[in-house]
């Protein structure tokens, strides 16, 4: 997940649909993609989602509703949004957006195995969260 690659695409447009709740981007090879902010919010590249390593991944539930309040820009290589359950520690670089956006179905797909797996619902509220001691919060 490091910075751009210089063959990675670069986002022409950027259109935030609050009512549908999907991210729209266009990228410069042409591929336009609609990122619904669940899935953004599901998979947030944070450490508060993702842990620490490998295996470390907090499951997010409950996130269907999830709004955007803001979304910052960060660089010339991604954004930071912030969104409606207060979850704004995820910078989005353009490359995780355009695999978010390319690889919709397998991500989709992941996240219900391991909803499936961990015997929960989608529609879940989160388990209020015991500070896990990294010193973010």
């Amino acid at each position: 997940m490091a910075g751009l690659q210089a063959d990675t695409p670069t986002p022409q447009d950027l259109t935030v649909h609050s009512k549908s709740r999907v991210l729209e981007i266009s990228f410069s090879d042409g591929q336009t993609f609609r990122i619904p902010f669940e899935l953004m919010r599901v998979y947030s590249p944070s450490a508060e989602v993702q842990g620490h390593g490998p295996g470390q991944e907090v499951l997010q539930t409950g996130k269907r509703e999830v709004g955007l309040v803001g979304l910052e820009p960060v660089g010339n290589y991604g954004v930071k949004p912030t969104f409606t359950d207060g979850h704004d520690s995820g910078i989005y670089t353009w490359d995780y957006l355009y695999q978010l956006g390319a690889q919709q179905d397998r991500f989709w797909a992941d996240y219900e195995a391991r909803l499936q797996a961990a015997g929960v619902d989608r529609d879940a509220p989160m388990p209020e969260k015991a500070g896990h001691g990294c010193g973010h919060h």
